[in-house]
């Protein structure tokens, strides 16, 4: 079932078998209200198991740094903005990943990872990437993490 985020009243809908749901919830929420300001987009997401075909993608371009992970993922959300595939994939161990692919093959097109408040980073990460950290109202602090994508995978 979707559920729009609300990014005014944070909720755990759909993300309560996570350790870190609060924290989660208000990552969720964050880039909820960017998407909101910036394109005035909803941000829609639906549980992993009912959209495979994201997940799939979103699994498919991490392999191009032979990134596996084995946390269940919880829910996952995919549109379109101005030019721009975006798709995300909210884990149950707080992890977020997130594909900007822009259509036109000049533009950008990039992997962002960003780690709930309060949880460690992964086994996956470590020696491979450094985390920036921000603050956020919604999310306290955020750390996260990118890598620019190489292939082609529309």
């Amino acid at each position: 079932m979707a559920y729009k985020v609300d990014f005014k009243t944070v909720s755990e809908e759909g993300l309560e078998s996570s350790p870190f749901k609060s924290a989660l919830a208000g990552l969720r929420a964050n880039e909820a209200r960017y998407f909101w300001n910036k394109y005035k987009h909803e941000f829609i997401t639906v549980p992993a198991s009912e959209d495979s075909d994201t997940l799939n993608w979103i699994e498919t371009i991490l392999k191009e740094r032979d990134m596996i992970f084995p946390y269940k993922a919880l829910e996952v959300s995919s549109f379109e903005v101005e030019g721009i595939k975006m798709a995300y994939v909210f884990y149950e161990n707080g992890l977020s990943v997130n594909v900007m692919y822009s259509i036109e093959d000049s533009g950008k097109r990039a992997v962002g990872f960003k780690l709930s408040e309060g949880m460690e980073i992964p086994p996956e990460f470590e020696g491979k990437f450094k985390f920036a950290r921000q603050k956020s109202k919604l999310a306290g602090e955020i750390r996260g993490s990118f890598f620019v994508i190489k292939g082609s995978y529309l």
